[in-house]
This record gives C-alpha cells, structure tokens and sequence, in this order.
C-alpha cells in the first residue's frame, strides 16, 4: 500500500515528488524519501515518520535536479526507521529504486547476493531489487530490471534509475501504478491523485507491464520484452474525488480493495509446492494448552471466526473476550496461555490494557494488527502483520476480512504443527485460503452489487433489522449488524440461528428484515429450519445463498447470491454483502458513512 511516485521533464523534481507524495501519504506514513538526479549523481534522501518530516529537511537544503523517485512508506520487511525508507540504493548509489509490495522469495535471494559479495544495510526485502539489478546490469537498465523481476516472486509496483541514464524504468505485477503523460514531461505513480496537479492524461498499467519513461515519452512491454500497447486515457476527477479512487467513499473504495488487501495478507505465507503456512512468528505450536482472543468492536467478531477456526482446525481450547471486560474480570492466566490480540491501529487502549494483563500472568502474547510500529507491537511477543495497508472509513472492512483471513493462517498452521489436520486437508484448505481475492472480486462484480444495493434500498426505512447465522458464520452475522448499525444508525441485532427462538422471536413481525447468512455449510438445512420460523411470524427474509442454490430461493423474500466457497473460509466472502448492505442502506439514508456520528477510527482513550 505504499505510496510511489516518479518524475522526468523540466520542472525541478523535488517540488513534483514531494507534492505526489503528500496526496500518497494516506496510503503509507511509516516514512519518506525522494531520490533525485541532476545529470552527474543521484541525491538520496528519505526520514522515518510523516511527510512533513522529509520536507522541513528538504526545505532547508533543497536538492536540484529535473529527474527523481519518490516513496512514502507502509511498513513490511523492517521496522519503521531511516535506514528501512526508501529509497534504496546499490552500494556505489548508482542504482536507486523504491518499491511497493512484498517479495515473497526475498530471504533466499539474499543469501545468494551476500554470498556473492554484496552488502545490504536495510530489514526490507525491497534492498533485493536493488542488489539484483546491479547484477545484471551491463549497460542497458531496462534488460538489467527485466533480469532481475525474473527471479522474484511476489506483488510488485517497481521504480528504477540510475545516474548513467537520463530515464526511469518501471514495472508492476499486482501493486498499482499509473503514467502520467505530459508536454516533455513524464510521470509515474501508485495512484492518480499524485499526477493531477500536472496532467490529467494516464496510462493505467497492468499486471506483467514495464515501461520505460524518458523525454521523448514512453515505451511500454510485457516482461518478456515484446511492445505493448496501451491506451492513453483522460481522467475527469476532481482533487477530492481522486483520492478516493473515483469512488464516492473512502468506505466503498476500501471495500473494492479488498481483492488486494487479502493478496497483501496471504501472499509469501501460503505454500502450495510444500502445504505449508509460514508466519515469520517465533511461536512454538506445543508451549500453550489454552488460547485467549481479546479485541473490540470489529476486531473482537474477527476473533470469534478465530476461535471457530482455531478449535475446528488445532483442537486448542480458544475463549474470545471484550477487551474492555477483560482485565477488570481477574482472568485466570499463565505461561501455558496464548493472548491474542487483535487490533487494525495497534493501539486501542482497551485492548492494549488487555494486553498487558495477561503479560502479567505470564501469557505469551501475539498480535494480528495492522499498523507497523503501533504501541501493542513494542509490547508483543510476536506479531502477525495482516498488511491491509491504511484504512481511512471508519467502519472497518478491508482491515476485518484480512484479520479473518490472518486467523485462518494462523489455525492452518497451528493445525499442521500439532498433528490435528491432516496433510490432505491442509491442501485442501490452503488452495481455498489463496482462493480468496479471486472470490471477492468475483463478490464485487457489478450486477451482484446492484442487487445489494435493491435489497438496501427496499428495506433501508427499516427501524429495526436482524441478522442470524449459523456456525463460523454467526459471527459474520454480528459484524453485518454492527456495520449496519455503525452506518446507517438502524437499531439492528444479530443472533446465533439456533438462539432466535429462545427470545427474539418476540420481535419478528411484517415490519422485521431478517438478513440471514445460509451459504454452503453441514449445518445449511438446520439454518433454513430456522427461516421457516421467521416465514411462520411474516418476517421479511433477506438470504445470503451460495451460486446455484435456487432450492433454498424460495424461502426467501430477496436473494443476495455470493461466490460459493469452502465452508471454512467463506466468512471472508460473505463479509462483502454484509458490507454493501449497509453501506447502501446508510446512502440511501443520506448519512456519512465515512464519518458516522460519535465514532472514531481509532480509540484511544478508555
């Protein structure tokens, strides 16, 4: 998610860049850092913490020069420090590159580079590029960064120069980036809104797409060196308007970027040739007999699919508790108890309180978080980075499906390590787990999220709403009733199925929505069971179904379809209409969802 930007033409590049990245920051703010050509050498200079940072120094001694990269950074590989910015550079400062993504294959590359003499000063694996271009270059650095991205794998949006060429080289495989065409300018960046203080006319690259940017303007292949062609296209946008992405909202465009939020989470840590899951945490699987999962608001619902996972896939004993409630209950802990945290920011306070009770008892601590360098990360034993990048609405979604997705790695590892899953059906879950951003996209096709948006608006003056599923979906539940109260202020509950008829029967009438989570599981026949109990009080039935299952359609009043997909990971598929229904509930109510009423992004005080 971090930010990029790239300059060549006859503007001063420092002015350009820095005012690229300062429409970037949202998506990176761990750290900044420009590098800038005048024709004889390539100036670095980067600085850990905000933009603002960077451009005190910067304004204070300017570096001149017409040609320049530019990065704002969320931090990966390597914490959040000087050092770890970029830009990157080769040893001798002649190769510069900034990089957006993960390199999934960067530990192995690096041993070979440092035994092959090289010396890298960084944590990240983005220093690789750098150290591999080197090696290949010979005079031509287009072919020298086509070498190089030979031997990676992994999600790239990759910016190259060097001081011998009087042009910048770039590329991209599942991060963004854009070209931005000029009068005798050119211009690159990870999003549109950098570019349009200057040009309004982009080139929107694609996956396996490199170019090459100089004076004359561009030229653009695939990495097998064959010329492509790719249109020139005029963007519209206003300021405000780019910086959501074209989006209306932060909220929506957030949502539309969970395909590759969920890339970011799951890619380098799944293993099809091997079967295994690898988290880059120190925890041994067999020191711990019990697993506490503590967390608020969103975060707690992701911990609860958590505890069904873990449980289902490790046969660990899990309790899942409110943050808030959790260190006033004097909670029995010890060093054979796992605390897992779970927090988007990394530093709401409940939870970091939490956090350091069970400390206190001697609980091993782990946390899946968001934010890299954030209070509960210096505190924690072990961290599980979900890589969601910034999330600026205040109703969580791409950072919830992601943490979902962190627990189901988390207990197929888990899983694998104790002997309770078998090698067979490890696979069998893994290829669902990679499965995912293809299942959401497929989630967020255009006519499935107009049908959402029918339902919403059909039931959107609606005072009161409910939501009821079954098994690792229950919890999917409450988080849809939460979204849709956090939103659209629409009193809404949700309930565990089999629990509706031990009390909140009395509420159902002609008046009631009752959204229901019925996609593909063992427990599906028992679930319509409880439908019927709703149908019998004239309760107006909202069905999330699986594709193709038009049995079940009939007891509905309206049909949400999603993706069908294995019972285990689906919670993350069908989050994406839990998400749609209340976003166009609270539009079509005409409130701000990307500012509701009385909450924050991140809560910091008790």
């Amino acid at each position: 998610m971090c930010g990029i930007v790239g300059y060549i033409g006859p503007k001063q590049a420092q002015d350009v860049l820095i005012s690229g990245l300062s429409k970037l920051e949202y998506r990176g703010y761990d750290s900044a850092g420009v590098a800038i050509g005048d024709g004889a050498c390539l100036t670095v200079r980067k600085k850990a913490g905000k933009l603002a940072n960077l451009s005190s120094e910067l304004a204070a001694t300017p570096l001149a020069g017409t040609l320049g990269i530019g990065h704002t950074r969320w931090a990966t590989h390597g914490l959040p420090n000087d050092t770890n910015s970029h830009p990157h550079a080769t040893e001798d400062g002649r190769i510069v590159i900034v990089h957006n993504g993960i390199i999934e294959n960067y530990l192995s590359l690096k041993e070979g580079l440092i035994a092959r003499g090289h010396t890298f000063k960084s944590e990240t694996d983005s220093e690789v590029l750098a150290h591999l271009i080197e090696e290949a270059y010979s005079g031509d650095l287009y072919e020298a960064v086509r070498a190089a991205l030979g031997q990676v794998r992994g999600a790239y949006g990759i910016v190259v120069t060097h001081v011998d060429h009087r042009e910048i080289v770039a590329a991209r495989t599942v991060s963004p980036l854009v070209m931005g065409v000029g009068e005798g300018e050119m211009f690159l960046a990870s999003d549109v809104p950098a570019l349009l203080a200057y040009t309004r006319d982009m080139v929107f690259l694609h996956d396996g797409d490199m170019v090459v940017i100089n004076d004359d303007g561009f030229r653009v292949t695939d990495l097998a060196g064959n010329e492509l062609q790719r249109q020139i296209e005029r963007v519209e946008w206003d300021a405000e308007a780019a910086e959501k992405g074209g989006f209306d909202t932060y909220m929506l465009k957030e949502i539309y970027e969970q395909p590759q939020a969920l890339t970011n989470t799951l890619i380098g840590r799944l293993h099809d040739e091997t079967g295994e899951v690898n988290l880059d945490i120190n925890l041994d699987p067999g020191s711990f007999k019990r697993i506490s999962i503590i967390a608020c608001g969103t975060a707690f619902y992701a911990g609860l699919v958590g505890e069904y996972l873990i449980e289902q896939l490790a046969r660990i004993p899990v309790e899942v508790d409110v943050a808030s409630e959790y260190r006033y209950r004097d909670p029995l802990v010890s060093e054979h108890t796992l605390a897992i945290v779970v927090s988007q920011s990394g530093e709401t306070i409940d939870t970091l309180e939490a956090l350091r009770e069970a400390k206190k008892g001697g609980a091993r601590t782990l946390g899946v978080i968001n934010a890299k360098g954030s209070s509960m990360t210096r505190e924690l034993d072990d961290t599980l980075y979900i890589h969601a990048g910034p999330e600026i609405g205040v109703a969580s979604t791409k950072a919830y499906t992601s943490m979902v997705s962190a627990f189901l790695m988390l207990a197929l590892w888990l899983g694998r390590a104790r002997g309770t899953l078998s090698e067979q059906e490890g696979a069998e879950l893994l290829h669902a787990a990679r499965e995912l951003p293809r299942l959401v996209e497929e989630a967020l096709k255009p006519e499935r999220v107009e049908k959402i948006r029918q339902v919403a608006e059909k039931y959107h003056q609606a005072r009161d709403y409910l939501f009821l599923g079954r098994g690792v979906n229950a919890p999917t539940a409450y988080e849809g009733a939460l979204k849709l109260k956090e939103i659209s202020y629409i009193h809404a509950e949700a309930y565990a199925a089999g629990e509706m008829k031990h009390g909140p029967i009395a509420l159902i009438d002609a008046n009631l929505p009752v959204a229901v989570l019925a996609t593909e599981s063992r427990l599906l026949e028992k679930t319509i069971s409880n439908v019927q109990e709703v149908r019998a009080r004239a309760g107006k039935v909202i069905l999330i179904l699986s594709d193709g299952d038009t049995e079940n359609a009939q007891h509905a009043d309206d049909v949400i379809y999603v993706p069908r997909a294995h019972e285990m990971v689906s919670p993350v598929v069908n989050a994406i209409a839990m998400q749609l229904l209340a976003y166009f509930t609270a539009t079509a109510l005409g409130k701000d969802v990307d500012k509701p009423r009385n909450l924050a992004k991140s809560v910091t005080v008790e």
